[in-house]
């Protein structure tokens, strides 16, 4: 097995939320806020829901959001939750952006600045909590044929915030497995707690997961709007199978190695109840589809294909 030190997690990979209406999620994440939709297909385990993926213009690991498509209410907010997902802009785009989600009719915050850094706060259409972040200097990979202009795009995930009734269980395995270091912290903006920052691989933004300490809370219930799981990065296949062995060796329950075709994955849950995954970064969406045409028509991995009559009649249209 690899030693830890080499197995360094390199940031948020994509995160998974639950909609209770892809087309209408497709119109507010490709139309509203501008992202490119790279791989439209269906969630594995359950054929007759699509997976949507919207990404940054070349589909890059670590700008991922993604949607499972079920018939459900909507979340019951809570603790034992991943429960706001956090977005890169550039620093000079918040204006830019309050006055995009005000003309969108959204509820939204005050541009402020949490943990040092510009922020706004923000709710889709079904509620699912958002963050806009400045983003530290660096390459960007607008899609050209955003509604936005280049330099205002998403530019990917930021810190993502779980929130946990007590720390050091969550706490222990952030640092010991999975060799996070805790950086920071800052009080709750909702006022519920305080926010511990544990900081992966390179760090900053694109690199952190923030634990809400939160007892006060019910626990949540996933619905529309919820946020299904939170996945991080490695480089590849053999990653995937050294951070398995690692958790077997701190005897923690895992799906073990799971081919997505896209990209390898491992599950297992944080001990406050979150959904966590290892995903790979190869070999990534072009591995069925050019790059100019990712998520123009219904992408199926090989073990599906002879399955796609049946599937595609089952799914509603987006458009």
């Amino acid at each position: 097995m690899a030693d830890i030190k080499d197995l360094s997690l390199g940031g948020i990979h994509h995160l998974t939320a639950i909609t209770a209406d892809a087309p209408a999620n497709k119109r507010f994440y490709t139309e509203t806020l501008g992202l490119r939709l790279v791989k439209k297909t269906v969630n594995q385990d359950d054929t007759s829901a699509y997976h949507l993926f919207y990404a940054d213009g070349l589909a890059t690991p670590g700008t991922d959001l993604t949607f499972f498509d079920w018939p459900v209410g909507r979340e019951t907010r809570g603790t034992h939750s991943i429960s706001r997902t956090g977005l890169r802009i550039a620093p000079d785009s918040f204006d830019f952006w309050a006055g995009r989600l005000k003309d969108a009719g959204l509820s939204s915050g005050l541009i402020t600045a949490t943990d040092g850094r510009t922020s706004l706060d923000f709710e889709d259409p079904e509620g699912q909590r958002f963050r806009l972040t400045a983003d530290q200097p660096g390459p960007a990979n607008p899609w050209e044929k955003s509604p936005i202009a280049a330099r205002h795009q998403i530019r990917g995930l930021g810190p993502i915030t779980i929130s946990v009734p007590e720390l050091a269980p969550t706490k222990a395995v952030l640092e010991a497995v999975m060799h996070m270091e805790e950086t920071g912290s800052y009080p709750s903006p909702d006022g519920e707690g305080v926010v511990h920052i544990f900081s992966m691989g390179p760090g900053g933004p694109a690199a952190e997961l923030h634990v809400a300490v939160q007892p006060g809370l019910p626990t949540a219930r996933q619905g529309a709007g919820a946020v299904h799981h939170v996945a991080f990065r490695t480089p590849d296949a053999q990653g995937i199978q050294d951070w398995a062995a690692r958790l077997r060796e701190f005897r923690i329950p895992s799906s073990g190695e799971v081919e997505r075709y896209y990209f390898r994955s491992l599950y297992f849950r944080e001990p406050g109840g979150n959904l966590f995954e290892i995903a790979s970064d190869s070999p990534g969406f072009t591995v069925d589809e050019p790059l100019e045409t990712l998520g123009e028509s219904l992408s199926l991995p090989p073990f599906l294909e002879a399955r796609r009559a049946q599937i595609e009649a089952r799914l509603k249209p987006l458009d």
